[in-house]
């Protein structure tokens, strides 16, 4: 994992940051080591402590409302967990329902992750007039479901520890 997942203290997700930084926090009593990474440690003279893979904020920090998730290539790929929605194989690229050629944009509901191979069948078309059956329906994720989910791509998306899943409302996601 390259990210140590932010909890507000009412467990909302709030962030990621660096592994050093959640150690800092951690120390001078800003947030709790919520879970670790199994087996990892920062080692010092007179300290051994696990790597944290979540922590949670001792004292609440009101944030503005995100009414959603801003919408980016890389947030598709997360979102499609790197499969293609054609064949199901690993993805690399991301698709336009409707070209843009063609009025389709850059959102949520208009792109999916596609492998290379799909992307150039489909080509200027829609998957219908391609003859293209989607295996999954796009979504638009909230913002804590795109950050649970980002962080869940790491590896596996049963990475995440149960009770993190279910304070977060990802039960369907993960």
């Amino acid at each position: 994992m390259s990210g140590t997942l932010v909890l507000n203290a009412s467990y909302e997700p709030l962030s990621t940051v660096s592994p050093r930084r959640a150690v800092v926090l951690v120390l001078r009593r800003k947030a709790e080591l919520e879970h670790a990474v199994p087996g990892a440690y920062f080692r010092g003279a007179a300290l051994d402590l696990p790597v944290p893979q979540v922590i949670r904020l001792r004292r609440f920090v009101k944030v503005p409302f995100r009414q959603q998730a801003p919408w980016s290539r890389r947030g598709v790929l997360v979102r499609d967990r790197h499969r293609c929605a054609f064949c199901g194989r690993r993805a690399s690229t991301v698709d336009h329902l409707v070209p843009r050629s063609r009025g389709g944009g850059d959102t949520w509901l208009n792109t999916v992750a596609a492998c290379a191979d799909d992307n150039r069948r489909k080509a200027n078309r829609t998957p219908a007039e391609a003859g293209m059956r989607l295996l999954v329906e796009p979504f638009q994720p909230t913002p804590a479901d795109a950050l649970v989910l980002a962080l869940g791509a790491q590896g596996s998306p049963a990475s995440l520890p149960e009770w993190l899943v279910a304070r977060t409302g990802m039960a369907g996601a993960a």
